[in-house]
């Protein structure tokens, strides 16, 4: 090796270390920049995790600002792009892109509406539909479970109710008297515009569900439309379904005809335009045939026959109504107490609508009384049955305000005493029961 060489090879050994030792230095500080920056995004994807958990629990939802969501939005994201840049990893796959993200862009910017209900608890729902405090409590009082309801399901139901004319105080007895239609989850709507269309109006289907809220909780497809196509198949549609469906409630779940039901219907001898035929129909259809058999014998134990029978439920089809005690009791008072013949109630079908306690008994010993005094006018004959049949106020007039006053008193003593009687009696009843 000649002379000449031996610097360079002296340089070339001094400068192989120093540029060994610069490699290694800058490859450390890479490492501990990968390192860090790999923690730090880590970190970074806990707290976006954290505030999406923190998002979906109802109870602290209301505390988290939205602007707080966004910032953390943007934050994440810059700072993503930032050290995917500086890595070179807008290629690779990185520790963020692995894990699924639990927040969507549009979490990040819900609708306002939104804020506005998240806000709000169940109480000021209601009071937002025109509640006030004491309404609200009793609603809460009588459906606890509203207070886990879904807000936004709970308002569509409200809205619908509000859309129809609904008062705060129909609202509450609508909820108290049958909360079950809180529970549906689909086709309130479409229920209740088949029900306004089927009604005529929003007015009466409003007097319909006062009368009856379960109409909001039956099946549309199920139960109401087969229950209205029946009783179209037997003529009865327009005023006189909408006034059958108003004053007979329970129409929808019970009706059931079958040929047994139909012979019934027939043997009344009721014609298709008769006034009666629509009561007719429907009471025997919402009627179980066990109660009508023990009806058809309860009568025939009075010397009816089966076609008397079935002729009385035609002339006065609302006897279909009345229990078999009510029946037994009014009748055994006409024949032993009024001393009349059992078919006079053929005749005379109010007989057995009047209360036994505080018209027929009362009136009928008044009329012994006057009798007895000897005044006029007498109740007697075919009188008493014009008698029986007055409202209170006129009977009141015609037979005891005539009088002078003093026998006036007697008499109307007589008669408050009687219904007195008559009413601790049928409570001693009540309470032996």
């Amino acid at each position: 090796m000649n002379d000449h060489d031996a610097p360079d090879l002296q340089v070339s050994y001094i400068s192989f270390p120093a540029i060994s030792f610069h490699h290694c230095r800058f490859a450390t500080m890479a490492i501990c920049l990968q390192s860090r920056t790999r923690t730090l995004l880590s970190s970074l994807l806990f707290t976006e995790k954290w505030f999406s958990l923190l998002l979906n629990q109802d109870h602290l939802a209301p505390k988290a600002s939205h602007f707080v969501v966004g910032d953390l939005s943007s934050t994440t994201d810059g700072l993503r792009a930032s050290f995917s840049t500086c890595m070179g990893l807008t290629n690779k796959p990185s520790v963020m892109d692995d894990a699924p993200s639990n927040i969507s862009d549009e979490k990040h910017k819900p609708q306002q509406d939104q804020y506005q209900l998240s806000s709000m608890n169940c109480q000021d729902l209601f009071k937002a539909c025109g509640c006030t405090n004491q309404e609200t409590s009793q609603i809460l009082e009588r459906v606890p479970s509203l207070h886990n309801a879904k807000l936004d399901k709970l308002r569509s139901k409200l809205h619908i109710l509000r859309d129809l004319g609904f008062t705060s105080s129909d609202l509450v007895k609508i909820i108290s008297w049958r909360p079950r239609f809180l529970r549906i989850n689909d086709g309130l709507d479409e229920r209740v515009r088949y029900l306004e269309h089927l009604f005529g109006s929003k007015e009466i289907l409003q007097t319909a569900i006062i009368r009856n809220p379960s109409v909001l909780t039956y099946d549309l497809k199920n139960m109401i439309k087969p229950t209205v196509e029946l009783y179209k198949s037997m003529g009865i549609t327009g005023k006189d379904l909408t006034l059958m469906l108003l004053s007979v409630p329970p129409i929808i779940p019970r009706t059931s005809l079958n040929a047994e039901k139909l012979e019934y219907i027939r043997r009344t001898g009721i014609s298709n335009d008769s006034k009666m035929y629509k009561y007719v129909v429907t009471l025997v259809a919402i009627s179980r045939l066990e109660k009508i058999r023990a009806k058809i014998a309860n009568l025939q134990n009075f010397g009816f026959s089966e076609d008397e029978v079935f002729q009385l439920f035609g002339i006065s089809p609302f006897v279909l109504t009345f229990s078999v005690h009510k029946v037994q009791r009014n009748m055994s008072f006409v024949v032993t107490t009024m001393k009349q013949p059992a078919r006079i109630v053929l005749e005379y079908p109010f007989l057995l609508y009047k209360n036994l306690e505080t018209a027929l008994k009362p009136r009928i010993i008044l009329a012994a009384k006057i009798d007895d005094m000897d005044l006029g006018p007498s109740i007697n004959g075919p009188r008493v049955f014009t008698a029986l049949r007055m409202p209170e106020k006129r009977f009141v007039k015609v037979f005891i305000g005539c009088q002078p006053p003093a026998i006036a008193n007697e008499l109307m003593q007589c008669y408050v005493d009687a219904k007195h009687v008559q009413t601790l009696s049928q409570k001693r009843e009540k309470n032996s029961a």
